[in-house]
């Protein structure tokens, strides 16, 4: 889904060390690797356990300002411009979420980083279910905020639907430049994927905890089915907010995804659920 464009206006200090108006556009941390295809465009900050971070749709590494300073100061953060986004350039036609887990895989691989924690925000939060349900090897925690399994009325408020048709029938009018064909290859995400059963989250062997506001653009009930799916799984409904938790609670949510990424996961069962 759509991720919020962060102005650098938002970007009060945080940190003395990284300078968030450069996050996304750091020539000190910002590298190029060409894999499947096309040449990634990713930035690095800190060290200790690698922690991957997946933008959501037409974003860019910028849209984690307020995460990279906080959590670079316990782990090594790995963020990446998401093909066809920011500074990755793919000048392919197709795109799918399955395309981008895989070059999530891929981009790990090439820097032989495995068991990573992983933050996925809307449609990186599509593709890091993705990469935990096919790539395990690569995700030892993964935190989630706005996932969804499929783009209609069962996953999304009916308005939110609605928007992004539109917003998909708007490129008919448009001259057909290779920068409006990328906009529509990326856009057509939002109205016509993913489809993922939610039988298939069973595979996912890692501990999961799953996001959302209570006024998100994703449905609570579809939330909560994501949730109840995954085997090891946390449940968190972050209440009077929408689709945009890591800006609008960027403290509690940097928090809440921290310490679920430093203690053991926990399942309560049976009368311990009264404790």
């Amino acid at each position: 889904m759509m991720s919020l464009s962060v102005p650098a206006t938002y970007a009060a200090a945080q940190s003395t060390l990284i300078d968030t108006t450069k996050i996304g556009d750091n020539p000190k941390a910002g590298h190029y690797i060409h894999l499947r295809g096309f040449n990634m465009y990713y930035e690095t900050y800190g060290s200790g356990l690698p922690l991957l971070m997946i933008h959501g749709n037409g974003g860019s590494i910028s849209n984690f300002m307020y995460q990279v300073p906080f959590f670079a100061k316990t782990f090594k953060v790995i963020v990446a411009d998401s093909r066809a986004q920011g500074k990755s350039i793919d000048k392919g036609d197709s795109l799918s979420y399955e395309m981008m887990a895989d070059d999530m895989n891929a981009l790990l691989d090439s820097l032989k980083l495995y068991q990573c924690l992983v933050i996925g925000w809307n449609d990186g939060a599509i593709s890091g279910l993705l990469l935990a349900m096919h790539h395990p090897d690569k995700v030892r925690k993964l935190a989630v905020t706005g996932a969804r399994l499929s783009p209609d009325t069962s996953a999304l408020d009916a308005a939110t639907v609605k928007w992004a048709l539109d917003y998909n029938s708007s490129f008919d009018r448009l001259e057909q430049t290779d920068a409006t064909k990328n906009r529509y290859k990326v856009a057509k995400l939002l109205s016509f994927q993913p489809h993922i059963a939610a039988a298939d989250l069973k595979k996912i062997t890692c501990p999961v905890l799953v996001i959302a506001g209570d006024h998100d653009i994703v449905l609570t009930k579809h939330t909560m089915l994501i949730a109840s799916s995954i085997p090891q799984s946390y449940l968190w409904i972050v209440p009077g907010t929408g689709n945009a938790i890591p800006v609008d609670k960027k403290d509690e949510f940097n928090n809440v995804v921290d310490d679920f990424f430093i203690r053991p996961y926990k399942k309560i069962e049976g009368l311990d659920r009264f404790n």
